[in-house]
């Protein structure tokens, strides 16, 4: 009985841990609109290498020794998912519409519901494809008013930001038994070299020095912490569909520093999506059997 009790409070943090890296993640669309004077991929590179430092720090508090990474395929492989989800975000931001960019990478709870069983064993119950359902549609109500047709690049861009995102997730919960964080260090390592090239096209004033710090502190690196012991303890999908607010509250920070108030079909999208996902958090705990 206490190991089960355990199990479920490693749950209830794991969920908790998830909105932490949420609420990090939603600064993301706004601070890198606000950094004009770089390209896309120097902002990438720039936040990543940051983040990778906070990552390897962790490590080595944690570990008490140097990180060891592994070189495994599984490994590469989700440390290129890593940078393919930041790098193609970045861009998407720069070339559509935010709400295009955030709303088309969140496609990515799909793609983990329909590859979850193919690649972790981990099956799809009804009540999570009537959530990822119920979550998209929520969404697209959220984003009504601010839809636009965009870049087409940049929706392209969007959307293939969502299926590195997918693929991400199911990697890094398939080392579940292991240290995912290292794969997300070799992810920031990839994405700061992808970068380097072009760092020295054009120099950020100061405030954009300061996004870019707070980006790679927060926005990638201590969220990307959390999101790695919280992947332990939560199926692929769940940890996929909690992060969902992260949409909902970027709006949120524009209210709150812009004033621009979201209108009547964004706040009924916000209630359709944190329902959703808070009922399906609900029924996991009293119905599921801890997960492992």
């Amino acid at each position: 009985m206490g190991e089960e009790h355990m199990k479920v409070t490693d749950r209830n943090k794991a969920i908790l841990f998830l909105v932490f890296a949420a609420i990090l993640w939603s600064a993301g669309g706004l601070l890198i609109k606000s950094i004009a004077s770089w390209s896309p991929l120097a902002i990438a590179g720039a936040r990543s290498g940051i983040a990778a430092l906070v990552i390897f720090f962790y490590l080595c508090a944690r570990d008490r020794r140097l990180p060891r990474l592994r070189w495994s395929a599984l490994q590469i492989g989700t440390a290129l998912c890593y940078a393919g989800v930041v790098i193609l975000f970045t861009i998407a931001n720069k070339m559509t519409t935010a709400a295009n960019a955030i709303l088309l990478q969140y496609t990515a709870p799909v793609y983990v519901a329909l590859f979850s069983y193919w690649v972790l064993r981990e099956r799809i119950t009804v009540a999570d494809w009537v959530t990822v359902g119920v979550v998209l549609g929520g969404m697209l109500l959220f984003f009504l008013d601010d839809l636009a047709p965009g870049n087409l690049a940049g929706n392209i861009f969007s959307v293939l930001s969502g299926v590195f995102f997918a693929f991400f997730t199911l990697l890094l919960r398939k080392q579940k038994d292991g240290s995912p964080a290292e794969a997300v260090m070799l992810g920031n390592i990839i994405t700061a070299l992808v970068g380097l090239p072009f760092y020295f096209q054009a120099f950020p004033t100061a405030f954009e020095w300061g996004a870019l710090v707070f980006l790679g502190l927060f926005q990638l690196g201590l969220s990307y912490i959390f999101y790695t012991i919280a992947i332990k303890n939560v199926t692929a999908l769940e940890a996929i569909l909690i992060p969902v607010i992260e949409p909902i509250l970027n709006p949120v920070w524009v209210f709150l520093l812009l004033g621009e108030a979201p209108g009547p079909w964004a706040l009924v999208g916000g209630v359709l999506v944190l329902g959703a996902v808070t009922a399906l958090s609900i029924y996991k705990a009293r119905t599921a059997t801890p997960i492992r």
